[in-house]
């Protein structure tokens, strides 16, 4: 069984989504080949082509993609994976973006957000906000799947062995969007998606003034910073720091959550962290029936506290 990862980068370097999707592959087979799709990417085509395993990196590599539009992307992917048995990338936007055009134009299913694997052909993903899980089957001659980041570990590079590079001649152009413009929100702290420890923060915190008094904590701590919807929509933080089921989902060693009441869409997005910590003032608040240690209390106090207590 052959399988085609689509990397994901930013033709700098490869991110980790797309070393979780290559583990994930590697419980269907061992044939695992890599596409990566740019400009000016040699970076990123260099570490895909020590990703421990992997048979060959297959290159697309034009002015044209070099904002991976999926208007052009779609086709070309399809094109490339017509010849393999599974078509897999990070359920990521990026490849919740892509796969679901490559799936139409294949005329096959698509599986999305896996979380494991019980066979080749059997996959088991959430529904209704992560509250229960079903058990799909796929038939389709071709199955195209995106893996939970979370779900699996990253896979490493090797230094031994490079994988032989194949250049793709044949160009897509796009004739249906348009690349305008982009605002990249630059950190010191770690990439929320892939940090050990998550500080979010919520409504409770009632201002965006208020919600900076998360960075002094997660500064002292190494943590990434990560907001409930309702703190996004009112502006507290910038819509990459949002966690739940229409933002990023994480799986941090520590995720703690403050003035969060913890609605079933956020949950989603964080309940599998191995440590949860929530402070709340609501003793009601359903961020607590999933915590491992909760505290009620007014959180201006409790930050107040705890900053004290880490100076020291």
């Amino acid at each position: 069984m052959k399988i085609l990862i689509i990397a994901e980068h930013n033709n700098q370097i490869l991110k980790t989504s797309t070393l979780n999707a290559y583990t994930a592959a590697q419980q269907i087979s061992d044939e695992i080949d890599i596409l990566v799709i740019g400009n000016a990417c040699q970076n990123s085509i260099e570490q895909a082509a020590k990703i421990a395993g992997i048979k060959k990196v297959l290159v697309a590599e034009s002015a044209v993609y070099e904002h991976q539009l999926a208007e052009n992307l779609a086709p070309l992917i399809a094109d490339v994976g017509k010849s393999y048995d599974y078509i897999i990338a990070p359920d990521t936007t990026f490849g919740k973006n892509i796969l679901p055009r490559v799936a139409a134009l294949l005329d096959v299913a698509m599986i999305a957000d896996v979380i494991k694997i019980i066979e080749p052909t059997i996959f088991v993903r959430p529904i209704y906000a992560g509250n229960a899980l079903t058990t799909v089957q796929s038939n389709d001659a071709i199955k195209i799947l995106t893996i939970r980041t979370t779900a699996f570990s990253a896979a490493t590079f090797t230094e031994n062995t490079v994988a032989p590079i194949i250049k793709i001649e044949k160009v897509y152009e796009n004739n249906l969007s348009t690349f305008i413009n982009e605002e990249i929100h630059v950190s010191t702290r770690p990439e929320l998606s892939a940090a050990k420890i998550v500080i979010s923060g919520g409504r409770g915190l009632k201002s965006a003034e208020n919600f900076k008094l998360l960075e002094a904590l997660a500064d002292k701590l190494g943590a990434a910073i990560g907001a409930s919807r309702a703190a996004v929509d009112a502006g507290f933080a910038a819509n990459d720091c949002q966690v739940g089921q229409t933002g990023k989902v994480v799986a941090p060693e520590l995720y703690i959550a403050i003035g969060i009441s913890g609605a079933i869409q956020h949950l989603a997005g964080m309940k599998d962290s191995k440590t949860i910590v929530a402070i709340n003032n609501d003793p009601d608040a359903p961020i607590f029936q999933i915590a491992d240690y909760g505290l009620v209390a007014d959180l201006f106090t409790s930050l107040t506290e705890l900053q004290t207590e880490l100076d020291k």
